[in-house]
């Protein structure tokens, strides 16, 4: 059976909140204990401010980001501030999708854990670990 791409609809910002849910719920739960108090977002494209800020020109260069203080550079003596949060891009995302071949779930999977690596000071062979043992 074919799509009816006449009548198709990108997956709405509430659809990619649901498929960040599902990978979420799929990492590891010591990791996900461990960042309980990141919160997750989910926009279309990253702001303007955020874009200057990070010298990127074109919005559909940034499928997520990591905003705050990892928890390897957080000090006792820090004043409060604000919340740490994972951004997720859905435009951006998607045009990576549509672009490749990989499935768009895993492909939020990644940017989620991605963004949420950073949160610890993860690097990226410490991310593809966890990434590989919530995949199963």
């Amino acid at each position: 059976m074919s799509k009816d791409w006449q009548t198709a609809e990108a997956p709405s910002l509430q659809d990619f909140e649901a498929l960040a849910t599902d990978a979420w719920n799929k990492l590891p739960a010591e990791f996900r204990n461990m960042a309980r108090d990141l919160l997750i977002r989910v926009e279309d494209f990253a702001t303007d401010d955020v874009l200057d800020e990070l010298g990127i020109e074109d919005p559909y260069d940034l499928t997520g980001l990591y905003q705050g203080v990892s928890l390897d550079k957080q000090s006792v003596l820090d004043v409060a501030r604000d919340p740490d949060m994972v951004f997720l891009y859905r435009r951006p995302i998607l045009d990576e999708w549509a672009a490749g071949e990989e499935e768009l779930g895993h492909l939020v999977a990644h940017v989620l854990v991605h963004e949420v690596g950073h949160h610890f000071g993860f690097s990226d062979d410490d991310m593809e670990s966890i990434e590989a043992e919530a995949a199963t």
